[in-house]
């Protein structure tokens, strides 16, 4: 894809939602951590239903402690592996507190020590909290960098490379959003709505439907 035709496609998707976030409800970095860390393989809808709840009690990493691990589960037990998510949270709002005054750290290395966080769940938080240029790849955002041919790779951390590379300033705090909310919901995995799509006549993909 030619550099004209890349810029066209990220001023329409700009055009249509200047100013766009996170589908995760939240009111602080640490809400969004937690958030993101059970979002993994889970509806940002399940997870909002599950925080709400969580958050009106605890929304500290000291309060989520005082919680236990079993008073944590009763919270998130409606979204999938909550076990494994309960554990990782534990550890890591412990972890908060023991290094880090009970604050998320603005810092990569910091947030990818966290039990739980990968380099995805660092970029978002890291983009989203705090306004970093980064670019969170998930199956979305891979999909639609892939289909488009917009930034093609074999994988998520290829897609992210050349996202960064080619992706202007001035799109990169926002493009993160703006690809995963069309691939949610216009580039949409098994038949993608290209009739609706505003990005159509820019798009290479050879398959297109008329959905």
């Amino acid at each position: 894809m030619n550099k004209a035709k890349r810029l066209a496609i990220l001023t329409r998707l700009r055009d249509a939602n200047p100013n766009p976030t996170t589908e995760l409800n939240f009111s602080s970095p640490f809400e969004l951590l937690i958030a993101v860390l059970l979002s993994a393989q889970a509806t940002d809808v399940g997870v909002n239903k599950a925080t709400a709840k969580l958050y009106a009690v605890a929304n500290t990493p000291q309060a989520i402690l005082d919680l236990g691990l079993e008073g944590l589960k009763s919270y998130i037990k409606t979204i999938g592996l909550f076990n494994t998510k309960a554990a990782n949270t534990i550890k890591t709002c412990q972890m908060l507190v023991d290094l880090h005054g009970g604050e998320v750290p603005e810092d990569r290395a910091a947030l990818e020590a966290l039990p739980g966080v990968g380099r995805k769940t660092a970029n978002v938080v890291l983009n989203t909290a705090f306004g970093w240029p980064t670019i969170a790849v998930d199956t979305h955002i891979y999909r639609v960098s892939n289909r488009t041919k917009l930034a093609m790779g074999k994988n998520v951390d290829q897609v992210e490379e050349k996202l960064l590379k080619v992706v202007p300033a001035e799109f990169k705090v926002d493009v993160h959003h703006w690809l995963i909310l069309h691939g949610r919901y216009t580039c949409v995995a098994r038949k993608p709505r290209c009739g609706s799509c505003i990005i159509e006549d820019l798009c290479e993909f050879k398959d297109k439907t008329e959905g």
